[in-house]
């Protein structure tokens, strides 16, 4: 070569400076030079000729040994990152398992959605940079209108991700900070009215495992969360009586002790197969999650012929009849372990108006008209 060193020619490959002052390698791809593909290895790497090779092609390829992962600084690689806190947290009992598996089902629909603004239009949010600009999480928040409880919890969600962004130095700002959801619930689950009871019970007799789930939601108020492992050891004799005592699993809930009334009572001591837990599979073992358990609850309803009913339908229909029967809004948040009353109000404010109405027009009975 007359002492001479060849130099090679990558066409297409470019060498961009990040906003955090490293250095990235990206290519053209063959072809489609508007698409780019980001190098997983720099061109000292010994394997960088052939990883160019295949991203010239429009595959992304890692070293081998290595798994690719979402491309550092956007959108989907910080999801991955949050989502891998958010373990790790879990795994040392600082945060509940349910805000993990609620926000990790949520990323998909975060990751998934296209943007509608300037140059990223029809891009969706995975391959864009991480922090979005509010004005863009905006028309997300409102493509989300119909669904105000998704939008809630959607946002709930992306605060906390970029307020963990912020203190890491993987965003200069949270976007969403300033961003409110202020959607109202069209009214959520559909609250049980008695002839639903009656035509549930009707299909699933007394002694039937669905006969003590409707039992249990009904005389307890429980959520689902907590159904699935209450069970015998949840038990506390009082001055003869047989107690319920219990810590709901929902982060911030009050502990729960009621007394168990006697329908509920028959309904337990009617089962034939006894396990740790009160409701239990065909197999005779508790149900290994909520959802497992709101699934087989929905078979359930289904075969009463009530499909668009629900546990949580239960719950409401235990605060609305307490209500009915004089409970007042303190007395229905111990019944349901709200942390403050004023999330009970809902199911006392119609029933307390009905009542302060009777009293205001029984004052005009002795009235000469």
């Amino acid at each position: 070569m007359d002492g001479k060193t060849m130099r090679l020619t990558y066409e297409g490959l470019l060498r961009e400076r990040m906003a955090s002052g490293n250095w990235r390698w990206r290519v053209r791809v063959e072809g489609n030079p508007a698409r780019r593909i980001s190098l997983t290895v720099a061109p000292d790497h010994p394997e960088f000729h052939e990883i160019y090779l295949a991203a010239r092609a429009g595959i992304k390829q890692a070293p081998r040994g290595v798994i690719v992962g979402p491309d550092r600084g956007t959108v989907a690689w910080l999801a991955t990152a949050y989502l891998g806190h958010l373990h790790a947290q879990v795994a040392a009992g600082q945060a509940s398992p349910y805000t993990l598996k609620q926000r990790a089902a949520l990323m998909p629909l975060l990751l998934s959605h296209k943007s509608s603004t300037g140059r990223s239009d029809g891009r969706t949010y995975a391959s864009l940079p991480a922090e979005i600009p509010p004005h863009e999480l905006v028309l997300f928040r409102d493509s989300l209108m119909a669904t105000p409880g998704k939008a809630k919890n959607m946002f709930k969600t992306l605060k906390a991700m970029y307020s963990w962004a912020v203190e890491r130095g993987h965003c200069a700002t949270n976007p969403a900070a300033s961003i409110s959801v202020a959607y109202t619930s069209q009214g959520g689950a559909t609250a049980w009215t008695l002839a639903d009871l009656a035509r549930y019970r009707e299909r699933h007799p007394p002694g039937t495992m669905p006969h003590l789930a409707l039992s249990l939601f009904m005389f307890t108020a429980c959520r689902i969360s907590d159904a699935c492992w209450l069970g015998r050891d949840n038990e506390v004799t009082r001055g003869g009586t047989v107690w319920l005592s219990w810590q709901p699993r929902k982060k911030g809930s009050s502990p729960v002790d009621l007394p168990i009334l006697p329908p509920l009572l028959r309904a337990i001591r009617a089962q034939k197969i006894v396990g740790r837990a009160y409701l239990l599979t065909d197999h005779g073992k508790p149900f290994a999650s909520p959802e497992a358990l709101r699934n087989r609850f929905k078979d359930w309803c289904r075969q009463a012929g009530l499909e668009d009913r629900s546990s949580h339908g239960i719950r409401k229909a235990a605060g609305h009849l307490l209500a009915l029967h004089g409970a007042t809004q303190y007395e229905i948040t111990a019944v349901h372990g709200h942390a403050n009353a004023t999330t009970s109000e809902v199911y006392t404010r119609g029933y307390d108006r009905q009542v302060m109405a009777e009293k205001a027009m029984g004052r005009l009975d002795g009235m000469e008209w």
